[in-house]
């Protein structure tokens, strides 16, 4: 059987610029509880990607890209040479690869949406110590699951346990996210946040992305939104808009929220748990019939323009 190349194992080139591969050592949590409060009881993982840094006379900005159930795809690639060229050093993460998964479309669960975000801290706390990166203007850049990532990662809540509180992502770009994890105390500091999704989006809840920016602006944050008209999900990548049939969903399921100390609160009773994972959440989703089975994604017209423009613009003003 023919197996897919890793990124890690390819030689890429963007903007002239070779990759060097970065191993990251991380961990995979059952659950935010256990990312918070017992970190040494996670089990560890060694992830990798590939860092195309820019040279230059002074140290340069750094832009982390996490994409999303997919994984390292063509957008992504694109997106990281678009903004190498824009004289950013990047990294590409693949979260995927050494975690021996290839999709996570079918199943969420594979491993833990806390394991993503501690995958962020993780990588942003490595590439903050390489010579040549101004470790105070690192951003990051979430796809779908990646968004996610990034928005529980620059949650002060989840990340002071980790990082510590003096350390922070300056910007946090999250890719039409899926914000069906959210803290009751969602505050991010001094980190500037933008998110931009599609308006016709069926993999995840437009109004829970809103709602969960505006609580973000609530607390004084830099928050904004954008919403694009008529564009589905991956908008940023050009092609038909097509059906992915074995995507498993469920936009229309309660929000779980998540106290201070990481306990995802049950929707149906209204607990806290420690035991409770995200496995749990969509078994709840999908026998309170919020399941569903396919969803669309692809870029027409000017959105995919739209975007790149919307990304360099982000970046441009806040690193």
């Amino acid at each position: 059987m023919e197996t897919t190349r890793r990124y890690y194992d390819s030689e890429v080139e963007y903007a002239g610029v070779f990759g060097e591969n970065i191993e990251i050592e991380t961990a995979n949590p059952v659950n935010y509880y256990q990312a918070i409060n017992a970190p040494e009881e996670c089990e560890q993982v060694t992830i990798d990607g590939k860092l195309f840094q820019v040279k230059d006379t002074k140290a340069t900005p750094l832009v982390i890209v996490v994409p999303g159930s997919l994984g390292v795809g063509p957008n992504h690639e694109a997106h990281a040479e678009t903004l190498v060229s824009n004289g950013y050093s990047v990294f590409v993460l693949d979260p995927f690869g050494a975690r021996s998964v290839e999709s996570t479309v079918a199943n969420q669960t594979q491993y833990s949406f806390a394991a993503s975000a501690f995958d962020v801290l993780a990588t942003y706390k490595k590439l903050s110590t390489i010579e040549g990166i101004d470790s105070t203007r690192i951003g990051a850049q979430g796809h779908s699951r990646g968004g996610s990532a990034i928005l529980t990662a620059i949650t002060r809540k989840f990340a002071d346990p980790i990082i510590g509180y003096e350390q922070s992502l300056k910007a946090a770009y999250a890719v039409y996210p899926w914000s069906g994890h959210q803290f009751v105390s969602p505050s991010i500091g001094q980190t500037n946040l933008r998110s931009i999704i599609g308006e016709l989006d069926d993999w995840l809840s437009v109004q829970q992305v809103e709602e969960h920016l505006s609580s973000i602006s609530a607390t004084k944050a830099n928050a904004s939104l954008r919403i694009i008209p008529d564009a589905h999900h991956s908008f940023d990548r050009r092609g038909d808009v097509y059906e992915v049939p074995e995507a498993k969903v469920a936009p229309n399921a309660p929000t779980i929220m998540i106290t201070d100390d990481g306990l995802m609160i049950h929707p149906e009773t209204g607990e806290p748990s420690k035991e409770m994972t995200d496995f749990d959440a969509f078994v709840f989703a999908l026998k309170s019939g919020f399941g569903k089975t396919g969803a669309h994604m692809g870029g027409i017209k000017d959105q995919p323009e739209a975007f790149t423009a919307d990304m360099i613009n982000f970046f441009k003003e806040n690193l």
